[in-house]
């Protein structure tokens, strides 16, 4: 059998903790490996085990000195430091997260203990939340000149919608509102699993803690029906990849008229031939010729918004940045503009005839270290190389 861990390890708090840090450490310790939270995991069944062990043993005065002087000894069997005397009396975990969680003793998990968990796990709680609808996904790909315009799109979806004869109540006309007898209108019923009891969705209500006595034929009593929808979404200007838009209200219909969920649009901007986004910022790469670079000249450059012309000066240098301001992206929700930001490429020519090959030699021949600036301040820096 394995040897009990300290039980100031296992809450992960130290020799001197007071009492209430004793209590937080359990608190967040016992949410974590609720059975409710980990449905299925025997491990986390041990853990909340072995949690409401050590709580109960370092929150009692009396037992924690006892603790701390004889270890797991002060425990064990004609000990008699345990409350309840015999085989260590150690309280049911349950017992011992109720109290520490305002709830009282007894089992009937109700009070704030079922609360707590209805917003942890999606039960309980009040009755207009557990009908809300389920909040929904979806993913959109835009182009880049629709991040920077801003867009409309038609969005396909098939989720719950309210039921068109019942118009979402779940009942016929005459229908009457019952609550429900296995879960007594709290929507959650207690289950043993062996030495636990963990509180689950009722079977019968579905979690709302109502009946319906007439159910609608159409939607079984749910007041709801998974149909085609079709939603108008305006994506605003500025968006980048992977934001996150929310559309109130545009998730699935409640259940008998509960409020809806949300629906969630994960934005993705397809990649550009032209221009690179890093931010409100736009890239891009324009070639030259030899020629522009040299006597200098007006490029025309493409931007978002169509042309614009950029003016080089003579000498222009390859890979020179050159700013337009305000020709970029605008800034989500503040209507700021970004630059374009332009790199020109000086291309050489590839192909001469004789005529241009003698010309362009005459002209190499002509050139002097005072105009190829960059070249003379490279070899002077080098020079420590070449000697």
């Amino acid at each position: 059998m394995a040897s009990k861990r300290d039980y100031y390890e296992v809450l992960q708090v130290s020799k001197t903790a007071s009492a209430e840090e004793i209590k937080r450490a359990y608190r967040k310790m016992a949410v974590q490996f609720h059975p409710d939270k980990n449905p299925g995991d025997a491990s986390a069944e041990e853990k909340f085990k072995e949690l409401g062990e050590a709580y109960d043993v370092l929150s009692d005065p009396e037992k924690r000195a006892a603790y701390d002087r004889f270890g797991h000894n002060a425990f064990a069997q004609g000990g008699g430091a345990a409350r309840g005397g015999g085989g260590g009396g150690f309280h049911d975990p349950f017992d011992v997260f109720r109290e520490v969680f305002g709830t009282g003793g007894g089992g009937g998990g109700g009070g704030i203990f079922e609360q707590f968990f209805a917003g942890a796990v999606g039960g309980g709680g009040r009755r207009e939340d557990r009908n809300r609808g389920a909040d929904l996904r979806y993913d959109l790909e835009i182009s880049l000149e629709e991040a920077a315009r801003g867009c409309e799109k038609d969005v396909p979806l098939e989720k719950m919608e309210r039921c068109p004869v019942c118009k979402g109540s779940g009942g016929e006309q005459s229908a009457k509102v019952v609550t429900c007898s296995d879960c007594r209108g709290r929507g959650q019923v207690l289950a043993s699993r062996g030495f636990f009891q963990v509180a689950q969705t009722c079977g019968r209500c579905r979690g709302t803690g109502q009946l319906i006595d007439k159910p609608c034929k159409r939607c079984s009593g749910e007041g709801r029906l998974e149909q085609p929808s079709r939603i108008k979404l305006k994506i605003p200007p500025g968006v980048e990849d992977g934001n996150r838009l929310r559309s109130t209200g545009q998730g699935e219909a409640g259940v008998r008229g509960g409020a809806p969920g949300d629906l969630y649009v994960i934005v993705s901007v397809k990649r550009h031939e032209v221009f690179e986004r890093d931010g409100a910022n736009l890239y891009c790469e324009v070639p030259i010729s030899f020629t522009t670079a040299t006597l200098g000249g007006e490029v025309i450059i493409p931007t978002l918004e169509g042309k614009a012309q950029l003016k080089v000066p003579a000498g222009t240098q390859g890979a020179t940045m050159f700013k337009l301001k305000g020709k970029g992206m605008p800034q989500l929700n503040r209507g700021i503009f970004g630059d374009l930001l332009v790199r020109v490429l000086v291309e050489v020519p590839t192909k001469l005839d004789g005529e241009q090959r003698r010309k362009l030699e005459e002209f190499a021949a002509s050139m002097g270290e005072d105009n190829s600036p960059i070249h003379k301040s490279f070899f002077e820096k080098a020079r420590e190389f070449f000697s």
